[in-house]
């Protein structure tokens, strides 16, 4: 039996702060061992006793986020896990708290459906224990599934065995979750401004997806947005999935382009990689390129194999690059994966493979 995970909640708010009590005391392998109404008391506890994973608020009196979270890494790092609201200016720090360090991000509970209510425990739960992977990597978690576990088949059905005729225009799918906002950050700076066509699925909330896209749209050469329905995938645009939306590859003659659908979670995501992946063997085959990065979990390995098997060129993030080697390393044990390489590699390589 491994130890369980302890997390500390800083949160403002008592409702807040009770929600996610109750959320990741509902996982056998997460304990709470504190929460805090602010830094202050924050700290004490952390001078008592060492959390594995500390969920942190953005707006705070007397101390906010940004400023703890800056201390934190500073002083004693440790796995902190951004708890945001959804509206423009929380989704904007959010990504800010990333720079500083931040593993990841998750949406502040609400009361909503039973559907809500479960898929949101699934998703902070499964992010938690992600960030408590990245301190040092030491121990795999075994998953207990809490919920079924869906495929791509809810979505789009599977590629047909003949893959499609290789044409002279690439297109590139990416999927990446614990760690990926950094990494896709470094990987889509690298590429000039004629670089191939792109869709991105990062396991992110809603509307945090089109501040990430705002994000890179002015760090990089390539033009990047938040993915619409009938978007065209063209070189010199980088389409990023919605949160809470899946997103497929589509053709139409020699035009591709992107669908947003709603849908069950698919691999324990929505966006799912997987999804995408297989719209991409479906509708790509032999024209794609493939991309899986760092997370936790094997959302894409199934995808990934499918994009193999028709015929597509697949890289994977090797282990000494990712934050957490987890669908990487699921898709090489599949068999889907033609090269495995260090993150900073991917780039060129995506290039050389759409020439």
């Amino acid at each position: 039996m491994h130890p369980k995970i302890k997390v500390l909640i800083v949160d403002d708010s008592a409702l807040v702060r009770q929600a996610l009590t109750e959320i990741l005391s509902s996982d056998a392998r997460i304990e709470v061992m504190a929460a805090a109404p602010d830094p202050f008391v924050a700290a004490e506890k952390i001078r008592t006793c060492v959390p594995d994973v500390i969920t942190l608020d953005v707006e705070m009196p007397r101390m906010d986020g940004l400023t703890f979270l800056q201390k934190i890494m500073s002083q004693h790092p440790i796995p902190v896990v951004m708890c945001s609201t959804l509206t423009g200016a929380g989704s904007e720090s959010a990504l800010k708290a990333l720079e500083y360090g931040a593993v990841d991000i998750i949406v502040k509970p609400k009361l909503g459906t039973r559907q809500f209510i479960e898929e949101s425990r699934v998703s902070i739960c499964d992010t938690v224990r992600a960030a408590a992977m990245t301190k040092g990597r030491i121990r795999p978690v075994h998953r207990r599934e809490i919920s079924p576990k869906l495929t791509a088949d809810v979505i789009i059905e599977k590629p047909s065995s003949k893959a499609m005729i290789q044409t002279t225009e690439k297109v590139v799918v990416v999927g990446a979750s614990t760690g990926g906002t950094e990494a896709l950050k470094l990987f889509l700076e690298m590429l000039p401004e004629d670089a191939p066509g792109t869709v991105i699925v990062q396991h992110m909330p809603e509307h945090f997806t089109a501040a990430f896209a705002r994000r890179l749209d002015g760090l990089c050469r390539v033009s990047v947005k938040e993915a619409a329905d009938n978007d065209s995938v063209v070189r010199g645009r980088v389409l990023i999935a919605p949160g809470n939306h899946h997103v497929l590859l589509k053709r139409s003659g020699a035009r591709y382009y992107t669908e947003i659908k709603e849908g069950p979670l698919v691999s324990r995501h929505r966006p799912s990689v997987d999804v995408l992946f297989r719209s991409a063997a479906r509708y790509a085959g032999k024209n794609a390129v493939g991309v899986i990065m760092t997370g936790m979990g094997d959302d894409g390995a199934r995808g990934m194999k499918e994009m193999f098997d028709a015929g597509a060129i697949t890289l994977a993030q090797d282990e000494a690059s990712c934050v957490v080697y987890g669908m990487p390393h699921e898709a090489v044990k599949l068999g889907g994966v033609h090269k495995i390489m260090p993150l900073q590699d991917i780039a060129a390589e995506v290039l050389r493979c759409c020439c």
